[in-house]
């Protein structure tokens, strides 16, 4: 075996404790200027790890060409371990060692696990900018940030005209016709004119990705002959992951990697469109106490993770352990990561997974006045970004919709399951003699859930309101089942949620009978007009404009494979889906077009108006009455103009209903032009007039949608 050369250090030296990471010396900087911090020529190099449960840090490193090398890092300042390395330039791969003595021997062969002699694992840099595996091992990789950027840069689009399209880079393409197959599954795929042309035409404006931080599989899984396929196991925040990036890519390199990863968000912004990431800084794939050490457990474990007083992992995320964010450098390690993102990658906002776990204080409660929430609204670059919190963790306390502060916006589970209520499990009572709910919760979520998201001073645009997302049915399966069918993952159809609110409309998935699946459909069209005509900012699952199915799987995270993927046949029902929420998302643009940019939660009158089926304000009666299930919302606008009229009905029977006579601030109308309706009259339908106070059909579980 080689063995690594050792270099020697002397006890101290020019290095810095900051910036953390691989980076070029200072005084590199104060004789070359700010630009030598990026070009890829310059070998010298100040490393900086925090390392607080380490003595001694070495760094094990190899050059392009060269040979492994072992240096000590000789300075310690804080918990910083830090030094100069004089031969390290870009594309080196190098890892962390603990040290038992001032100088070590070095290892043979570096290794990811301890050695037989009782040598140390190879650790990967928390700020390493990319990740090599290969020879059975990982290693940080040193980048240059070069790309050609040209005049790109982030697109900062209103949260009200926002419409958010959840997708998965692989899934994406991966079935795609008229995708190169050697683009299939990749950022470039992603970034393929059909794929672009598909996103644009059908009215989103921002692409929120699934985890493309670094990541691994869990032991579990690769157990099972399975992969961790959404990607929440991440491993390096600040390194995209080379999974899935071109087998050309991967195979030039870290470099090549990170510039396809580049090169698909600048396709994405010339399209319009911004790019959400959904990251994962809850856990980290090092798993439980007794799993891989990969980094942090290596470098500082009882510091990095949060534990109990007797050194017990308090985990709040179901996933073997939760980051310690009540301490001050972890919350500085994630805020690095995020600006990584944005400076680097010109990423437009974030999706924090268990975002809860995130804002636990020392005592492992949640503060929306934690450290980590001020960090990110004082920094100029991180709070001019989309921020969205999933509000909600496995711990005590962890459901928290409507806590974070101003400046974010959560998920909104409550708009999920008031619609799913309505609309499916209610109808399943009603259809076997039972009874459903009334429009009141139904009416809260449409108009943007004010009461929820009033106490912490935001308004309604802090509802992120979707129906499914990645976790969960898709549309299609929402409609097409009434339990998860989760054997394919391997746990005996234990995992995944059983409260789904689902409905099959009296067949449990696939059938060929026409009843139910035209009753299916009409399910499909309600949901989705809910969405994208309710107040907030909606957010689209990738393939539910296709009416996509996961075969009833309600946990797809193990699935890479076309149970997952995005199933781009065409179709009746698929086209029918798409024609469908192409209208929809038009029509909302449409209705947006004079509404308020940031709805207020306590100016209510000023722009909505609620009648019931006679077109007579609704009383408080009507609203708790589960035997009243037609509803009408007049909406208006800041010029004193009506926007729009929507009527729903949520009972099995065809209803007459008389359009209200209100106007908007005493502005006159004469005439609702009905734009579309749910139900299978839309063709024959769109486009009659009602005179106020006149009466119009409104069919059994529909929609209808007036302009004024």
């Amino acid at each position: 075996m080689v063995m690594p050369l050792f270099d020697t250090a002397s006890t101290t030296d020019a290095s810095t404790a900051l910036p953390l990471g691989v980076t070029v010396p200072r005084a590199d900087l104060a004789v070359s200027g700010p630009a030598a911090n990026g070009t890829r020529p310059g070998a010298r190099a100040n490393v900086a790890c925090y390392a607080p449960g380490v003595r001694n840090l070495e760094i094990v490193y190899i050059a392009p060409g060269g040979d492994w090398r072992v240096q000590a890092l000789p300075n310690v300042s804080h918990g910083v371990h830090h030094g100069i390395v004089d031969n390290l330039p870009y594309g080196s791969r190098y890892g962390f060692r603990a040290a038992s003595a001032e100088q070590s021997l070095p290892l043979a062969v570096p290794t990811q696990d301890v050695d037989d002699d009782g040598g140390q694992p190879l650790l990967l840099d928390p700020y390493g900018r990319a990740v090599d595996q290969r020879d059975g091992f990982l290693t940080s990789v040193r980048m240059a940030s070069d790309f050609d950027w040209a005049s790109d840069g982030r697109l900062r689009l209103e949260w009200r005209d926002t419409i958010i399209y959840e997708a998965h880079v692989r899934g994406q393409s991966m079935l795609h016709p008229d995708v190169p197959a050697e683009l299939r599954g990749t950022y470039a795929g992603l970034a393929h004119p059909a794929i672009v042309e598909h996103l644009k035409s059908l009215g989103i404006t921002a692409v929120q990705l699934l985890p493309v931080h670094f990541h691994l599989d869990e032991p579990h899984l690769q157990d099972l002959g399975l992969t961790n396929y959404w990607g929440y196991n991440t491993a390096a925040f600040f390194a995209p992951h080379p999974g899935y990036a071109t087998k050309a890519a991967q195979q030039a390199g870290p470099q090549a990697v990170q510039d396809e990863f580049k090169g698909m968000v600048k396709a994405l912004h010339a399209a319009g469109l911004e790019v959400i990431l959904d990251v994962v800084y809850n856990h980290t794939a090092e798993g439980g106490p007794d799993g891989q050490v990969l980094s942090f457990r290596g470098l500082g474990e009882d510091t990095y993770y949060r534990t109990d007083g007797n050194g017990k992992y308090e985990d709040t995320t179901g996933c073997g352990n939760s980051l310690n964010f009540a301490e001050p450098q972890v919350v500085q390690l994630v805020v690095d990561s995020l600006r990584h993102w944005v400076d680097e990658f010109h990423i437009d906002g974030f999706r924090f997974d268990l975002a809860v776990t995130l804002c636990r204080n020392a005592a492992n409660e949640f503060d929306p006045r934690h450290p980590f929430l001020v960090a990110i609204a004082a920094d100029p670059v991180l709070s001019d970004v989309k921020l969205i919190a999933e509000p909600w963790d496995v711990g005590y306390g962890g459901w928290q919709t409507g806590r974070f502060p101003a400046g974010w916006a959560d998920w909104n589970d409550h708009f999920r399951d008031a619609v799913r209520s309505f609309w499916l499990a209610d109808r399943a009572a009603l259809e076997s003699g039972g009874q459903g709910g009334s429009v009141a919760k139904l009416a809260d979520v449409m108009s943007g859930s004010a009461a929820l998201f009033a106490a912490s001073g935001r308004s309604r645009l802090a509802s992120v309101n979707y129906i499914t997302a990645h976790d969960g049915f898709t549309l299609n399966d929402v409609v097409s089942y009434d339990r998860k069918h989760n054997e394919a993952n391997g746990e005996q159809n234990r995992d995944g949620h059983g409260d789904n609110r689902s409905y099959n409309h009296g067949f449990e998935g696939p059938t060929e009978d026409g009843v139910i699946l035209a009753r299916r459909a009409q399910s499909r069209r309600n949901l989705m007009a809910t969405l994208l005509i309710s107040i907030g900012v909606p957010m689209i699952t990738a393939g539910d404009e296709l009416a996509r199915t996961q075969q009833g799987n309600n946990n797809a995270y193990c699935q890479d494979n076309a149970i997952a993927w995005l199933d781009w046949t065409r179709t009746p029902e698929s086209h029918e889906m798409l024609r469908s929420t192409k209208r929809y998302i038009r029509l909302r643009k449409e209705f947006l077009a004079a509404q308020p940019h940031d709805f207020p939660v306590r100016d209510e009158q000023s722009y909505l108006y609620w009648f019931d089926h006679a077109g007579q304000p609704m009383s408080m009666e009507r609203w708790n009455d589960p035997r009243h299930r037609v509803m009408q919302l007049l909406l208006g606008s800041d010029d004193g103009t009506l926007a729009g009229l929507v009527v729903v009905n949520g009972s099995n029977s065809d209803v007459q209903i008389t359009l209200p006579r209100i106007t908007a601030k005493g502005t006159p109308h004469t005439m609702f032009e009905l734009r579309l309706t749910t139900s299978p009259l839309h063709e024959l339908r769109q486009g009659t007039r009602v005179a106020p106070g006149e009466k119009d059909l409104l069919e059994a579980n529909s929609i209808n949608i007036y302009r004024s």
